[in-house]
């Protein structure tokens, strides 16, 4: 028996004895295929493939990568990336920072993501989000449009994502539907927020409405890390949208549906009794809860943009394309703002106008909404400000070590500060639909 060596080795030049018919044909495809084609088998995007190698990123089978022709490459960082086989990287807009580490346990794809340092996706698909400082994902993700993952945010495998956001710590169990949603809470890995597995947030009603979006803590408070976690039991649920305070527990297998506005309350719902009634599509008997929930949500969002804005970017810029990344932190919340606006005035078009509160919110969601486009007149925190600046320039720490050295008054000042934002903005809501405020 004759052996050959694997580089010259070529399966179509054995003697022909050897070879069965059937085997003789799938190994001739391959190479009729390309002689029809006029061009070479080699993968798309092998050129950036190959910069990529040569500038140090790990890419152990550069074959099973796909990169689109709109990639940016000096987006991404070489220090300590690795790519895994099977991985797809696309969109003019995807950054990948220093230590990112895509695919360990199966393929992922990366759609005009940002990733800041030391971030692991570790399989699934990823789309128009951003995810910080060593956040985490296992295999079987899917994380649609605009969600952010703060510094050390987890997922274990198959967990489904949209406009949600994860501040720092908080971490999902698998097999997780987390959409529409804020979670925010607890103090460091080791105490932290938490969604056991298969826990799923309803986002959408039978009459089609996303008007669901739920607050597990809040913005003021929670930028803070100091807060009690919230835990929400594996095999339950929650009816968005609800409002839930710090230190809840929610007891495993318990579908929330009522808002928990009272702290470190362990809640535990039972079965629902057996009923079955004839229907009443676009009742809305809870209309003003539901407006009032979601203006709460905006207000929120925008103060979680303002601190983006005067607080969280230099931090960023101390890290390399750390300005790219908090860009991409500042559109996500841009386009969670625009979904919010967007399903309450879908909503506004399906109640009737004989409800109660009904044709109020109907005539004036436009001019609702509308308030939130605008940060002018907003409160500007200008003493917790200069307390957080002279604070911060002394120290080298990161984001998370220096929220955390913050002295109790230089927070309080800063929870004052986001706290008169939402209450700013929901006032003035309630000015416009006075029938929405809480009795």
């Amino acid at each position: 028996m004759t052996f050959t060596t694997v580089s010259s080795w070529k399966p179509w030049s054995r003697p022909r004895e050897r070879v069965r018919p059937a085997e003789q044909v799938l190994l001739t495809i391959p190479r009729l295929w390309a002689t029809l084609a006029g061009m070479e088998l080699t993968p798309r995007g092998w050129q950036k493939i190959a910069l990529l190698q040569e500038r140090g990123v790990f890419i152990p089978n550069p074959l099973s990568i796909d990169i689109g022709e709109e990639v940016d490459l000096d987006r991404i960082a070489t220090e300590g990336v690795v790519i895994y086989p099977g991985c797809r990287l696309y969109g003019s807009r995807t950054v990948i920072s220093p230590g990112v580490e895509l695919g360990a346990e199966a393929p992922v794809t990366v759609v005009d993501c940002q990733l800041g340092p030391a971030v692991e996706l570790r399989g699934g698909y990823f789309k128009e989000s951003v995810f910080l400082e060593k956040a985490k994902m296992g295999s079987g993700a899917q994380v649609r449009e605009a969600c952010l993952l703060e510094e050390e945010a987890s997922g274990a495998h198959c967990v489904g994502l949209k406009q949600t956001i994860l501040f720092p710590f908080a971490t999902l169990g698998s097999l997780i539907n987390f959409c529409d949603c804020l979670l925010a809470g607890g103090t460091s890995r080791a105490d932290h927020s938490e969604v056991g597995s298969s826990f799923i947030h309803f986002n959408f009603t039978p009459d089609g409405d996303k008007t669901t979006p739920s607050l597990f803590g809040d913005v003021p408070r929670g930028v803070m890390l100091d807060q009690p976690p919230i835990f929400l039991g594996g095999q339950g649920g929650a009816v968005g949208p609800v409002r839930v305070e710090y230190g809840t527990v929610l007891a495993a297998g318990s579908i929330l549906r009522d808002d928990v506005l009272e702290g470190g309350q362990l809640v535990v719902v039972g079965p629902y009794r057996q009923l079955r009634r004839r229907r009443s599509p676009y009742a809305y008997g809870n209309l003003p809860r539901l407006v009032r929930n979601n203006l709460t949500y905006l207000a929120n969002l925008t103060a979680l943009e303002l601190w983006y804005e005067e607080v969280r970017r230099p931090f960023f810029t101390r890290q390399p394309l750390g300005e790219l990344v908090w860009e991409g932190a500042l559109a996500v919340l841009a386009k969670a703002k625009e979904e919010r606006a967007a399903r309450l005035k879908a909503l506004a078009a399906k109640v009737p106008q004989g409800l109660p509160a009904g044709r109020e919110f109907r005539e004036r969601v436009d001019a609702l909404c509308a308030m939130f486009d605008s940060k002018q007149d907003l409160p500007r925190g200008d003493a917790f400000l200069a307390r957080f600046r002279a604070a911060a320039s002394d120290s080298p720490a990161g984001y998370v070590a220096t929220i955390r050295a913050l002295d109790p008054d230089t927070k309080r000042a800063g929870v004052a500060w986001l706290q008169d934002i939402v209450d700013t903005l929901v006032g003035g809501a309630f000015a416009l639909v006075p029938s929405c405020a809480p009795r």
